[in-house]
């Protein structure tokens, strides 16, 4: 039996905690969402006056990445080039860029997913989440 990493609460809430000081760091307004290696939310924050659809692209993107093991935006580059068949992909709706993959040993554990600003905005804050856990 093989063993594996695993996100706890604390880490969930490490990485949104870094991911809204990222924002609010920039004046940026968001939501944030942290999901484990199924894509099931573990933490969410919307900042004040963050749009209500955030709330629902951000976890979309969190769920894309951590079932995809990739950046959502590598999907959202696929669809872009053509292939757009995987907009028909079982499971995965948030293919935008903005879901960072939490990567642990080779294994993705979790992702976070954020949503509210410009998409390269989007990617930096969730970045800035995953680096509290992983650096």
């Amino acid at each position: 039996m093989k063993t594996k990493p695993v996100l706890t609460l604390d880490d969930a809430r490490k990485m949104a905690f870094a991911a809204e000081k990222e924002a609010v760091k920039n004046g940026l307004i968001v939501s944030i969402a942290v999901v484990d290696d199924g894509g099931h939310l573990l933490h969410f924050l919307r900042m004040d006056n963050a749009a209500p659809l955030s709330a629902h692209i951000s976890q979309a993107k969190a769920k894309t990445a951590a079932l995809g093991g990739k950046e959502s935006k590598v999907f959202e580059d696929m669809i872009n080039g053509g292939r757009t068949a995987f907009l028909s992909a079982p499971a995965i709706d948030g293919m935008l860029e903005g879901g960072i993959p939490v990567i642990v040993n080779g294994v993705c554990i979790g992702a976070v997913g954020v949503s509210g600003v410009k998409a390269f905005e989007d990617a930096q804050i969730a970045k800035a989440g995953v680096a509290a856990l992983t650096d």
